[in-house]
């Protein structure tokens, strides 16, 4: 199997290639030459997998090239043993919603079950062998603690983890800064995780300075955190044990729902992903609208979702654009010029076809964690209440599963104003809160990061 750019089809990458590399060169995403789809027969004997046999079959399409089957199932089984679930996720009902719990991991996240198969891929896939790995990630909350807590202490690696200073929660920051070995650097940057996400991207493109330095990066630009996260949908689906199921899901990068995107373009019957957003809602406009135009970032109670810039959006470009590498970069090149670009009626008739888009406020979100905690006696987390949130306000579908995509603990602040008392730590985390945090805070500035990773590596 060969990847290519959606701003480059004649590119012909492999796996390892892309999964060291993260970023195509030119700013595009990598996208496999071909998704294999099953059939109703197929999905009939995935049905009776479990959880690390399934994430093995659908893995191993996209890197079969460079794992044997038996060792990714290795891989997967050591990647999750650790869970607190021994299914890994869990599904159940909460009322009329289904809920697909996705944070039994290390760090109380969904960025737990593709980090640490990411983790354990950069052993396998001998990366290291050679050079050491610089790996430079940004962060707007889960995904910097996920990959600190899958990469500490590794041989030849380093980690550099850019979060954006006073605007993540203090808990998702204390398991961020306090877990980590030697090999751990954690960075606050006085801007936006949009900032923070646009310092990752223009270093990638520097080809002097990645090949300096051999960086390499997990953000969900990465393509095997997508195929990771394809997973559960297949999981989920299987367990509903129902017909035209939808999933509505917590996002703001668009990482995580383009994931179902891609497990129905492999013949997983799903009838509408529905994108939950908070007042940050450039994918609810752009679904809705065909308008995407990044506004400034507005500080919300669901912070891993302030995001104005959804960069795997670019990934459903390519397919909307009638998989057109030119279509995506005149888009591209509008978003850098003059700020926006806007899809013609038949492109959002198209993306209106498999995606809903719904904006949840943070008084909406209060009131959907409270009336949860009140009927139920179940406490979520106010990034999984946005999709909630957007579950209620669709009235038309049914069998709707919501992603719940991270432990309440991890917004306790949050939760004590709603419900009126603190939750407690979970047993693994509790020697950690205590513990000195250790990031430096830098400016919002590209050159300021760059002498902090080269004083570093030196």
């Amino acid at each position: 199997m060969n990847y290519f750019s959606t701003r480059d089809k004649s590119l012909k990458l492999n796996f390892k290639d892309i999964f060291l590399r993260g970023l195509a060169p030119g700013g595009g995403l990598f996208l496999p030459d071909e998704i294999k789809k099953y059939k109703s027969e197929d999905l009939k004997s995935l049905s009776k997998l479990n959880y690390t046999d399934l994430a093995t079959e659908i893995i191993h399409n996209f890197c079969k090239d460079e794992i044997d089957r038996s060792d990714l199932n290795l891989l997967i089984k050591k990647s999750y043993e650790n869970f607190k679930d021994s299914e890994v996720v869990r599904l159940k009902e909460i009322g009329s919603v289904n809920l697909l719990e996705l944070y039994h991991g290390p760090t109380l996240a969904f960025k737990d079950i593709a980090m640490q198969i990411i983790g354990n891929m950069y052993d396998k896939l001998k990366v290291t062998q050679a050079k050491t790995v610089n790996i430079v990630v940004a962060t707007s909350g889960d995904t910097g603690s996920a990959a600190i807590a899958a990469l500490s202490d590794r041989k030849n690696i380093n980690l550099f983890v850019l979060h954006p200073h006073n605007k993540i929660s203090k808990i998702q920051r204390k398991i961020m800064t306090t877990i980590g070995g030697n090999n751990i650097y954690n960075i606050a940057i006085k801007g936006s995780f949009d900032d923070c996400q646009k310092i990752v991207k223009e270093l990638f493109n520097e080809d002097d300075f990645r090949s300096k330095i051999n960086m390499s990066g997990v953000n969900s630009i990465n393509w095997a955190r997508i195929i990771c996260q394809i997973v559960y949908y297949f999981y989920s689906y299987f367990k509903l044990q129902k017909n035209n199921v939808n999933f509505s899901v917590p996002t703001g990068n668009f990482g995580d729902i383009y994931a179902g995107y891609v497990a129905k373009k492999m013949g997983l019957p799903i009838n509408k992903l529905i994108v939950a957003t908070n007042e940050n809602d450039i994918l609810q406009r752009v679904i809705n609208t065909g308008e995407y135009k990044p506004d400034v970032v507005k500080p919300s109670i669901t912070p891993s979702m302030d995001i104005q810039v959804a960069s795997n959006f670019e990934r459903l470009l390519f397919y909307i654009m009638d998989e057109n590498d030119n279509s995506v970069i005149s888009l591209m090149n509008d978003l850098s010029s003059k700020g926006s670009f806007n899809l013609k009626k038949d492109k959002v008739a198209k993306i209106k076809k498999d995606f809903e888009g719904v904006k949840i406020t943070d008084k909406e979100t209060h009131n959907i964690i409270y009336k949860v905690y009140k009927d139920h006696k179940f406490i979520i987390d106010p990034h999984t209440a946005t999709g909630f949130g957007a579950a209620n306000k669709l009235k038309n579908l049914n069998n709707i599963i919501v992603i719940g995509t991270a432990h309440p603990f991890k917004f306790n602040d949050t939760i004590k104003k709603v419900i009126g008392k603190n939750l407690e730590t979970p047993s693994h985390l509790k020697i950690f809160m205590d513990k000195e945090e250790k990031f430096d805070i830098i400016n919002n500035s590209k050159s300021e990061v760059k002498d902090y990773i080269l004083n570093k590596t030196q």
